[in-house]
């Protein structure tokens, strides 16, 4: 579904991402590891369409970037730390609005089906700026599934969310990984990502330097082997 072969991406004179080789299968949830400048961001947003390539190959579902760049964001949902939400309308409205600029079909039907689905069936007529921010991050999970996409890009789906909230977000996500959706998330929550991830790609000083699925990975040994790959 994701085939990235010997990205460079280089701002000026810096290099950030220095020949990253990546492939997710389709259904596939991966999640990418690494410390902070290590290029998880930059990658994602190459991915998503949002940044262009200085060197390589990208293709999401047999498209290729960046001269495919709208038939790739149709079939990407993308949630980061930032909601992308219209805070003076409702959760219903918000999603309204995503269902005209998408082109969903019977987006009535679909609208009720994800807010099901998040858990904001009762809150849906609530303006968003009264939603704490677990809620917000939930309802951004509701709008980037809307149109029923093939990939879903999180990056730190978790920043500023307290435990209770990082536990209805880890909900949301379970029931979107269960649809058999393809999810590349970035996070720096290792315990979250052990329990959401099939696969652990770790990014350090622009390239992969390590990689194991979690059969690979003895059960709470995640944390082992981030310090291995960082150390090697």
């Amino acid at each position: 579904m994701i085939v990235v072969k010997k990205l460079v991406k280089r701002f000026g004179l810096k290099t950030v991402l220095r020949g990253v080789d990546f492939a997710v299968q389709p259904g596939e949830f991966v999640a990418l590891l690494g410390p902070n400048g290590a290029g998880k961001t930059t990658f994602l947003r190459i991915l998503a369409a949002l940044s262009r390539p200085t060197l390589g190959e990208v293709r999401i579902a047999g498209y290729k970037l960046p001269d495919e760049a709208a038939q790739v964001r149709a079939r990407l949902g993308v949630v980061s730390h930032l909601s992308l939400l219209y805070n003076d309308l409702t959760a219903e409205e918000n999603l309204r609005f995503y269902a005209r600029m998408y082109n969903v079909e019977n987006s009535s039907a679909r609208i009720a089906a994800v807010l099901a689905m998040i858990g904001l069936e009762a809150r849906r007529r609530d303006l968003v700026r009264t939603y704490s921010r677990g809620m917000q991050q939930r309802l951004a999970i509701g709008r980037a599934v809307l149109h029923d996409p093939q990939i879903m890009l999180l990056d730190e789906p978790y920043t500023g969310l307290d435990q209770d909230a990082s536990s209805m977000l880890d909900a949301a996500l379970k029931a979107v990984a269960a649809e058999g959706r393809t999810i590349v998330m970035t996070s720096h929550d290792l315990a979250r990502a052990e329990e959401l991830a099939a696969r652990f790609d770790i990014l350090s000083r622009g390239i992969i330097v390590a990689s194991a699925t979690r059969k690979q990975i003895k059960k709470n040994n995640l944390l082992s082997f981030y310090k291995q790959a960082l150390a090697d």
